[in-house]
């Protein structure tokens, strides 16, 4: 576990978490919600590339959820980040991804970041931007799924962010 600030911790998701997980990004507005036994399964399956920021009570405030990709294992893809309104505005978001980012990439030689970002999402533009600068990477952005792949109705095109080489 590691100390963010006096009141928050980050370290591993556990399947007891998938629940706050699942009302985090509910509460975001801005994530496509997954069903709730997705993040039951994401926090038992991928604890070990996700991670989760916890109050002094140890309840879940924030997560990034992530996997390396298996055509490309160097390469971890960021599905979903999300912090609880009342703990926005600190910064959360970016430790978070910087300590999954440093863990990852010492278990799993990470030399890149993926993600996928709709357009006009500027909260996660500038988050995934300041990362790629603090890591000194380039950032190359191409559409992955454009809107008519998705077969639920309208949805704004998925942007592909890759970041690399990192310099971790």
């Amino acid at each position: 576990m590691t100390a963010v600030q006096a009141d928050l911790h980050i370290d591993r998701p556990q399947v007891a978490d998938g629940a706050a997980l699942w009302r985090i990004a509910k509460d975001s507005k801005a994530l496509d919600l997954n069903s709730s036994y997705s993040y039951l399964l994401w926090c038992r399956d991928f604890a070990a590339t996700s991670a989760v920021a916890r109050d002094v009570r140890g309840e879940p405030v924030g997560f990034v959820t992530a996997y390396v990709r298996p055509d490309r294992p160097r390469t971890l893809l960021v599905w979903q980040v999300a912090v609880d309104e009342a703990y926005r505005g600190r910064g959360l978001a970016g430790k978070l991804l910087d300590g999954l980012v440093a863990r990852a990439g010492a278990a799993h030689r990470i030399t890149a970041v993926e993600t996928t970002i709709t357009p006009g999402n500027t909260g996660s533009e500038r988050l995934f931007t300041s990362f790629a600068e603090r890591h000194g990477a380039l950032v190359e952005r191409e559409v992955l799924f454009g809107e008519g792949l998705f077969p639920d109705g309208p949805h704004d095109p998925e942007v592909l962010y890759r970041i690399g080489p990192l310099s971790l």
